[in-house]
């Protein structure tokens, strides 16, 4: 196998984004454990699509937080909804880029709970940095559109 294909190919399977929350009800207290899954292909061009797959789990369907991952995790996931009111009602769009791409320093993107998805995107997308920028700016768009009224 040559040097070219495992530099794609290794990365994806070191690559985790999906979470799942699992109930261990063999002990006396439940106890909710995240288990990474290896990350799905969604198309670039819906921003709903990759929002439900790589998001939900933990933002929540509504954006507002309460997704089936959130409670496990040590920092809780923000509520999307709020993104817009609390920046004084302009929607932060190069904050969120930013966060999805991973280039910001918010604790929670990056850590072993939270994956860097601008970095998942690429190997996704084989390094095209085309698609990359298409999945981020739709998955922004779709983030601006959860915005609370």
């Amino acid at each position: 196998m040559s040097c070219k294909k495992l530099i794609f190919i290794l990365p994806a399977l070191i690559v985790f984004s999906g979470m799942m929350v699992a109930q261990d009800t063999t002990s006396d207290q439940n106890k909710t454990v995240i288990q990474h899954v290896p990350i799905s292909n969604t198309s670039p061009v819906s921003g709903k699509e990759m929002y439900k797959a790589y998001c939900a789990v933990c933002h929540g369907t509504d954006g507002k937080g309460g997704g089936p991952a959130a409670s496990a995790l040590k920092t809780p996931p923000s509520d999307l909804t709020l993104l817009s009111k609390n920046n004084g009602g302009k929607f932060p769009a190069l904050k969120v880029t930013s966060t999805i791409r991973g280039t910001s320093d918010l604790p929670a993107h990056g850590s072993k709970d939270m994956p860097v998805w601008g970095e998942l995107f690429w190997n996704m997308s084989r390094g095209h940095e085309g698609e990359v920028q298409q999945r981020v700016a739709n998955l922004t768009h779709y983030i601006e559109s959860l915005q609370a009224k």
